[in-house]
């Protein structure tokens, strides 16, 4: 899936990124990738239901993407962080 499909989930209200991915697949697009880190992952799971069933009733999901990633920490050791990838399509 291109770069531009792909909505990263943050520290923002949950409807910022609903309205992130409802624009995206109005554009035009097939589908869309919703990727998050860390505690962020509740919210991405949060977007992609509300997106599903308020917004988008036609959508389905294509594939989720669970992962562990090693991150550098403030200290120097590095530090396991979950990960996810959900896309959604039409």
């Amino acid at each position: 899936m291109a770069e531009e499909n792909t909505i990263y989930i943050g520290k923002k209200a949950t409807m910022n990124y609903v309205l992130a991915v409802v624009s995206q697949l109005n554009s035009g697009c097939e589908g869309v990738c919703i990727k998050a880190r860390g505690r962020a992952i509740s919210r991405a799971v949060d977007v992609a239901e509300i997106v599903r069933n308020r917004f988008a009733q036609g959508l389905n999901y294509h594939d989720v993407k669970i992962a562990t990633e090693s991150l550098p920490g403030h200290d120097g050791t590095n530090a396991n962080v979950s990960s996810i990838e959900i896309y959604l399509s039409k």
